[in-house]
């Protein structure tokens, strides 16, 4: 099995100002617990009694995107018996951005690009990220990344996903995959409906793939007949070809067992599909 959307770090080796901010309540909770160093020996010690034995690291808001991608390739080349790629954070819309991608492509560990677009509706306010839409930059940059084989990590918030579909249309060429399942925050039957319909616009792209991650972000108390209708939405639009998984930790570690998420996914997602819904996606997309 393979964990689709994690995150490590090191706070001695790479410096992450979001992470160290202190006093500070993010969207997904308090993240006092976690302000502290989360190495790849600690997530094995979690996500390996669940079956899993590869991963995908996503970026984390280091101030030094570069350094911190370094840093993973070093963690990936002394645990050659657990197969990790990366997603590394590179601003698309850079003048210089052949140069940069031309020093991340230099590591073997590097399979895509996540820019966030949208993180939830009071962070994304300030933060100014869902200009990127507008940027004809960003449009170009996405169009560069693919066609040097690189994919793109997807986060954004359900309100954003029609615009962005019109924009993904532009660039066929570039694999996507939607992080998170498109965030949906607002859990109410509503708001789950009105998620679900917008979700169809990037459903409707055969180039775009759903993580079924970070659920945990916006229900701390969720329980696995609260995500049932997320689980089944994705997979109903999606279908098992496009769907892989994710645990999201160390973040959603705040409000869940490694255990618990698992349980939860394997309950939910038919038997006959848990090989490439816990696999055989993620080990084509992320070529691990």
């Amino acid at each position: 099995m393979i964990d689709a959307h994690h995150h490590l770090w090191d706070l001695g080796t790479v410096h992450y100002p979001w992470l160290m901010a202190r006093g500070e309540k993010r969207f997904f909770g308090d993240p006092a617990p976690i302000q502290r160093n989360y190495l790849l020996d600690e997530f094995r010690n979690e996500a390996g009694p669940a079956g899993i034995t590869a991963s995908v690291h996503i970026q984390v808001g280091a101030k030094n995107a570069l350094a911190e991608a370094r840093w993973v390739q070093s963690v990936a080349d002394a645990n050659p018996d657990w197969p990790m790629a990366q997603v590394v954070f590179c601003d698309l819309t850079a003048p210089d951005l052949p140069a940069q991608l031309d020093a991340f492509q230099a590591l073997p560990t590097l399979r895509g690009v996540r820019q966030i677009i949208g993180r939830a509706p009071g962070e994304d306010a300030t933060s100014g990220t869902n200009a990127l839409l507008g940027n004809p930059a960003f449009l170009e940059g996405l169009r560069q990344i693919g066609q040097r084989g690189l994919s793109f990590d997807l986060q954004l918030i359900p309100e954003l996903m029609t615009r962005t579909a019109r924009l993904l249309e532009q660039v066929p060429d570039t694999k996507v995959a939607l992080c998170h399942a498109g965030s949906p925050h607002d859990r109410s039957t509503s708001g789950l409906a009105r998620w679900a319909d917008a979700l169809k616009a990037l459903s409707s792209l055969p180039w775009v793939t759903c993580k079924l991650s970070g659920l945990g972000m916006f229900e701390h108390d969720w329980s696995t007949e609260s995500i049932r209708p997320v689980v089944e939405t994705v997979l109903e639009q999606f279908g098992p070809a496009r769907v892989m998984f994710g645990s999201n930790f160390p973040v959603d570690k705040l409000c869940s067992d490694y255990s618990d998420v698992i349980t939860a996914f394997r309950m939910l997602i038919p038997e006959d599909i848990h090989q490439k819904v816990f696999y055989e996606v993620a080990a084509q997309f992320y070529a691990i």
